[in-house]
């Protein structure tokens, strides 16, 4: 889709919205993750999109496919890279390049249930997050660009997902056999 039909999609949807604000909220698509055997979990969507995990041979798994943190980065660099161009789009900006990068800092020790010598768990949240951002657009500034990427961050429902630690509910269902 082209950078004015995104435009044009994105003003249509904010039209509705200026007019019903409560169309804006929404349930999101829920995935379901079904355990395949060792450390090999499946995920879909309900619409038949399927993608697996597994953790690497180190730990238990096969190391043929890509980790759920990895999932979870690609999940973020995606929405980032998303977000940007749909900012671009609005701004009639043609981006000529956008990649977005993002790596993190983890300490398997937690997934093993591992404490610190003070008795403390190892902490399991992923550290030092950067995300890093290839742009350009002929005939735009850097700082135009720079201004162009934090707004479409800004925007990014999973760089606010990282930033502010959503709440979570959790709800256990026990089968009985």
């Amino acid at each position: 889709m082209a950078a004015q039909d995104v435009a044009t999609a994105m003003q249509r949807a904010e039209a509705v919205f200026r007019r019903r604000p409560e169309m804006g909220l929404h349930e999101d698509s829920a995935v379901s993750a079904r355990w395949e055997g060792g450390t090999r979990i499946t995920a879909s969507n309900a619409n038949g999109t399927q993608i697996s995990s597994d953790m690497p041979c180190e730990l238990g798994g096969t190391g043929d496919r890509v980790t759920p943190g990895w999932l979870f980065r690609a999940g973020l660099a995606c929405c980032s890279a998303t977000t940007i161009a749909m900012t671009a789009a609005a701004q009639g900006v043609d981006l000529t390049t956008l990649e977005v990068q993002v790596g993190s800092r983890s300490d398997s020790r937690a997934l093993l249930g591992m404490r610190e010598a003070n008795g403390e768990p190892v902490c399991a949240v992923p550290t030092d997050y950067e995300v890093r951002v290839r742009i350009a657009a002929d005939g735009v500034s850097g700082d135009a660009l720079r201004a162009l990427v934090d707004e479409g961050l800004r925007r990014s429902p999973m760089q606010h997902a990282v930033k502010t630690a959503i709440q979570m509910r959790l709800r256990v269902d026990i089968d009985t056999h």
